[in-house]
């Protein structure tokens, strides 16, 4: 998977979505859809919370660049 550089745009499609397994997906599907951009921009704030504690995904932390993309996108408005 490739992470947007620095300074370039981050969208849900290309960048958003590949951080979230399909098992990611599955576990969480009882509350919503990881791969539905409504979803998981309803969500942002909470999913930010547990992925930048470590707690999410369930069975490994996200490395800390793949973070930073995720808060980059919530700072940049939640864009499709």
């Amino acid at each position: 998977m490739s992470l947007p550089a620095p300074g370039d745009p981050v969208g849900f499609a290309d960048d958003i979505k590949p951080l979230f397994r399909e098992r990611d997906r599955e576990a969480m599907q009882w509350a919503f859809d990881l791969w539905a951009h409504d979803d998981v921009a309803a969500n942002a704030d909470a999913i930010l919370a547990q992925v930048e504690s470590g707690t999410m995904p369930c069975d490994s932390a996200w490395p800390p660049e793949q973070v930073v993309v995720f808060e980059r996108w919530v700072a940049a408005g939640k864009p499709a």
